[in-house]
């Protein structure tokens, strides 16, 4: 049977028969020979137009392959043939050449197209493999398309050839071209990794070569990871004399059983290649019998084992000053990523070196400077003191400004209460006594107050911690903060189910929630919304990193206000002592300072959120404590204050005559036998006596190098388990023990009604 020869020009629907066609050519179509029956059963049907499509037939029946040979060439117009018809031909035919399609009958005498699939599959796993038969069913076609089989077609429905040929050329080609792009990208990432190799080498060298003194060891620690990296004989750094036409060379990399070249070595004696080094040019060749330049100096090259030979020249100041070399002793190319890898290692090498250089002689600068900078050293340091001092005395003026303002007005209150109390008793008018008492009394507790917040700022107040709920801290001051706020400001409290108790002092977190609550209502004049919001928080590394606090379980406390926010700058500020944007007189500026002060010294943090025109948040976040809440108590009803049991003794030791007087006063006049020292020396010298002492009432700061807690803890030596209530308006941890006092020790703080004062006594007296 004969095919067509005419080349004939694919149009659109064709394309897939040209991308067959140069799939073929690509892979380099044979030519056959003319005839049919050739050697084992192949016939040849020619084809005149080279790099046609190469298609094998598997066929015994002659008339069936004149029908398929019909179709081929109205699917396939210039399709090159072979048809074979037994195993022999076809496996003999698959070992001559390369094919585009195997189209084969199903049954064949001896043979079958099953076992022709198995053959191809193993001869030529990637040629398409088409069966034409017209007594295939449905189920072994599917069983051989499992196989690997790429269609088949009825013998009957010829018809549905073109179609089924141009699927499978155009999926084989889909699969060269993906092999291809496979090949491509593997052959992409391997120069990609191949250069990124080098760049982290290069890396890698930079910071090895940072801290290295000398140079000559700059020099051998690059050329030992170009010599590695590379794999070459030799890898060195030389310093070119370009009048001598010489090199000198300290030390050089070598592989095992390559000697080295230290030493002095002149370029003429290698070749002609100094005048290109002289002009700055790399030298570069990969075989010396051959380049121009060495080959009449090739022996004395292969003698220092230097058949291959890059010289990279590095110059300053555009003079040749180094050389960078590597020497092979075969022949071998050098590739452009090979030789832009030596030129990047040669100018971080003479970068170093240069940069080395300049240290020695910027070092033999500096101790010639040195000796004038001491010179004119107790100058500096004296200006420095005095600009530290001048510091210091801006921020104690800042602080002692703002205390001077608030107790300047509350001692002119109390001296004005008492000026008014002298004049109605010398006129003998007692009416108006008890509303300055209350006037003075009143200053005095604010003065507290502020004293405290100083305290709460500086993290030294004394708190009286305990296991607490905040949800029903804030249920206990709602009404009162609704009445605090006003009907313009609408109140929200959004309470967390199941939250966590926390472990702080009541009074001082009740304070902090007011004073953010005046704060927010100060922000909203027009009225606004105020939430008041608990939850219960878990705080990771990378938050508690960002808030400066540890990582664990919190109990958080939010308020927030849609009022008039806070710039960035004025938050930055808002934790400092008596800054405030409140007008002068409306705010002390300690109110979130103290805030602050207090969440620190319970282990805690405070956070502000806020945007100008937006409103404000402030979170105060407490650890989580896991014992129960105290039951609350019954308020106590205003009494006189108790009368001391017969012979009951207190020992008061204060250094402070007016406060100690005041205090010895009330307790005889209550039937205390009273006691008292001024500093710890007369008081131990009491307490060492055998005087009856039933409880010792003692300021933590003392005079004369011994304070309160000392004393207590020298008395209990003398009187185990002597009863002591400490008084203080100043109280540092170390005093207390960071909070932590022993059995029968209890705390005060200044200033407190004597009543107060004297039930505490009474109590303390007598519990067991």
């Amino acid at each position: 049977m004969n095919s067509p020869g005419v080349e004939r020009v694919p149009d659109g629907k064709d394309a897939a028969v040209a991308a067959a066609a140069g799939a073929a050519a690509a892979m380099g179509a044979m030519d056959g020979a003319d005839g049919a029956d050739g050697v084992g059963g192949i016939a040849v049907m020619d084809a005149a137009t080279p790099g046609a499509v190469e298609v094998l037939i598997l066929e015994d029946s002659r008339f069936d392959v004149e029908l398929l040979g019909e179709a081929l060439s109205a699917a396939l117009p210039g399709a090159r043939t072979h048809v074979v018809r037994d195993e022999r031909g076809f496996v003999a035919a698959l070992g001559e050449r390369r094919h585009a399609l195997i189209l084969s009958d199903y049954e064949l005498p001896g043979f079958s197209g099953e076992e022709a699939l198995e053959i191809a599959r193993r001869l030529a796993p990637e040629t398409p493999f088409i069966f034409v038969s017209g007594v295939i069913g449905e189920d072994n076609a599917v069983e051989l398309l499992k196989r690997g089989a790429t269609d088949y077609v009825s013998k009957g429905r010829l018809a549905r050839l073109p179609v089924v040929l141009e699927r499978a050329l155009t999926e084989a080609a889909d699969r060269r071209a993906k092999r291809v792009a496979q090949f491509q990208l593997q052959v992409a990432n391997e120069t990609f990794r191949e250069a990124e190799s080098r760049r982290l080498a290069l890396m890698e060298l930079g910071d090895r070569i940072r801290d290295i003194d000398e140079p000559a060891e700059i020099a051998y620690v690059a050329s030992a990871m170009l010599g590695e990296r590379l794999r070459v004989d030799r890898a060195g750094y030389g310093l070119v004399d370009k009048a001598a036409e010489t090199i000198s060379i300290d030390r050089d990399w070598t592989a095992p059983g390559v000697a080295s070249l230290a030493g002095v070595l002149h370029f003429r004696d290698y070749g002609s290649y100094i005048e290109d080094l002289l002009r700055g040019v790399t030298v570069a060749f990969a075989d010396a019998r051959t380049d121009p330049r060495t080959r009449d100096t090739a022996d004395a090259l292969d003698a220092i084992t230097a058949r291959a030979v890059v010289n990279m020249p590095l110059t300053e100041r555009g003079g040749l000053v180094g050389l960078l070399y590597l020497n092979h002793g075969q022949a071998r190319e050098w590739t452009r990523d090979e030789l832009d890898f030596v030129r990047e290692t040669g100018d971080r090498v003479r970068s170093a070196i240069a940069r080395r250089e300049a240290q020695i002689e910027l070092q033999a600068f500096a101790e010639s400077l040195e000796r004038q900078v001491e010179e004119r050293a107790a100058e500096l340091e004296a200006a420095r003191e005095q600009l530290r001092q001048s510091q210091k005395l801006e921020a104690v003026g800042q602080l002692t400004g703002g205390l001077a303002h608030d107790f300047n007005n509350l001692l002119a209150a109390i001296s004005g209460s008492l000026e008014l109390m002298r004049r109605r008793a010398i006129d003998g008018q007692p009416a108006d006594l008890e509303r300055y008492i209350g006037v003075a009394q009143g200053a005095v507790k604010r003065a507290a107050a502020l004293t405290h917040r100083l305290l709460a700022f500086s993290r030294r107040q004394t708190l009286e911690p305990k296991p607490l709920n905040a949800n029903r801290l804030v249920a206990d001051m709602e009404e009162l903060l609704r009445r605090t706020l006003g009907p313009q400001i609408a109140l929200e409290v959004v309470a967390a189910l199941g939250l966590w108790n926390v472990h702080a002092d009541p009074s001082q977190l009740e304070n902090a929630l007011l004073n953010l609550c005046i704060n927010a209502r100060d922000a909203m004049p027009e009225g606004g919304k105020l939430v008041i919001e608990t939850a219960n928080r878990w705080v990771d590394a990378r938050t508690a990193s960002e808030r400066d606090m540890p990582m664990g379980q919190y109990v958080s406390l939010t308020v927030s206000d849609n009022g008039v926010g806070m710039t960035p700058e004025v938050v930055a500020r808002a934790f400092d002592p008596f800054f405030t944007t409140k007008p002068i007189g409306m705010g002390t500026g300690l109110g979130l300072s103290m805030i602050y002060g207090f969440a620190k010294q319970s282990g805690g943090q405070v956070r502000i959120y806020s945007e100008p025109g937006n409103g404000t948040s402030v979170s105060l976040y407490l650890p989580r404590h896991d014992e129960q809440e105290e039951a609350a108590s019954e308020p106590a009803e205003a009494t006189l204050a108790p009368r001391a049991d017969q012979g009951d003794t207190v020992l008061v030791v204060d250094d402070e005559p007016a406060l100690r007087m005041i205090i010895v006063e009330v307790m005889r006049s209550l039937g205390y036998a009273t006691l008292e020292a001024g500093d710890g020396a007369g008081a131990l010298r009491i307490l060492q006596s055998r005087q009856r002492i039933d409880l010792l009432v003692s300021d933590v700061g003392l005079p004369g190098g011994m304070n309160g807690r000392q004393v207590a803890d020298a008395a209990r030596t003398a009187r185990p388990g002597l009863k002591v209530l400490f008084i203080t308006g100043y109280a540092e941890n170390a005093v207390l023990s960071h909070g932590h006092l022993d059995r029968g020790m209890h705390v005060m703080t200044k200033p407190f009604e004597m009543d107060v004062l004297a039930r505490r006594v009474k109590a303390l007296i007598e519990s067991p």
